[in-house]
């Protein structure tokens, strides 16, 4: 499945995904997060195709072959560009409804989405839950330990940070996937599979504004803003969700589930996986792969 990229004119961008499946099964639409690429979907992918869905795998703006149509466009990469984003995409593929499924950026990606045009979503999986950022509280610290974790989203605050990313994004992101999954083993070959993603010309652009836009460090751009005002309202999500926490998770610690309960509506079911990371569906590919399916069934 992941031999052969395809591209599509969608919204403001040229997208980059794989497919696989009939188009006439359900879909599933997988979200890659930062700094990782749609290879976090190497084993989810086929096994959701065999179970007999369309499965769509596309790299986020900023990543891969995904490319603006015009010089002009913000490269921006707040919470609600990546949201519209999805939308387009399925625009753009004629698909009325899908699964949407995803963690860290594509997390919020399907959260924004899920919450904001339920009518295109017929099942949310979200990795570390509710996703969608109360940018209104961005200068609340969070506790020591997890401000720690979090060193790279201040780093990218300064001049200094943007020129560090732009000569070491692939040590950025090598000391990324160890911190935020201790107990994950990937090898040299795995990390260099999914490093060549982050030599996108707009890679440093727009990994920048999304980190200075949620700490308040950089506006939002005019495209988005009545996007941004609805979800400032904190959206609850109305559709049925699994959510899915890794226990061994070195940047947002697994909890129990209950803390963001009231911000789902409809069915919701919490998992905890034990033993794995940040990257959970590459790190535990079968258990992704179930909630897909019982999110399904919900």
């Amino acid at each position: 499945m992941f031999d052969v990229i395809k591209q599509i004119d969608a919204g403001v961008l040229n997208v980059g995904y794989y497919e696989g499946g009939a188009q006439a099964s359900p879909t599933v639409v997988l979200l890659h997060g930062f700094p990782y690429d749609v290879q976090s979907y190497r084993e989810v992918a086929p096994e959701l195709v065999r179970q007999g869905y369309r499965v769509i795998v596309p790299h986020l703006r900023g990543h891969g072959t995904t490319s603006f149509l015009d010089t002009s466009t913000p490269r921006s990469g707040q919470q609600a560009a990546i949201g519209a984003d999805l939308i387009h995409l399925l625009d753009a593929l004629s698909i009325d409804r899908a699964i949407f499924a995803g963690y860290d950026w594509g997390g919020r990606a399907a959260c924004v989405a899920a919450a904001l045009w339920p009518e295109r979503c017929s099942g949310l999986v979200s990795v570390n839950g509710y996703l969608i950022q109360n940018i209104s509280k961005a200068i609340e610290p969070l506790s020591a330990k997890v401000e720690r974790g979090y060193w790279y989203q201040f780093y990218f605050q300064t001049e200094r940070g943007r020129r560090g990313l732009e000569r070491n994004r692939a040590e950025i992101a090598n000391i990324m996937w160890r911190e935020n999954s201790p107990t994950w083993r990937f090898t040299n070959e795995t990390f260099e599979r999914s490093a060549t993603s982050f030599n996108n010309a707009d890679y440093v652009d727009v990994v920048i504004h999304s980190y200075r836009h949620r700490l308040g460090g950089a506006a939002g751009y005019e495209l988005y803003e009545d996007i941004e005002v609805r979800l400032a309202k904190q959206p609850p999500i109305t559709v049925p969700t699994v959510t899915l926490d890794g226990g061994a998770d070195g940047v947002v610690a697994a909890t129990d589930g209950t803390a963001s309960a009231a911000k789902f509506l409809a069915k919701r079911v919490h998992h905890v996986v034990p033993g794995v990371g940040h990257n959970l569906p590459q790190e535990a590919p079968e258990d992704f792969v179930d909630a897909v399916l019982e999110v399904a069934a919900l």
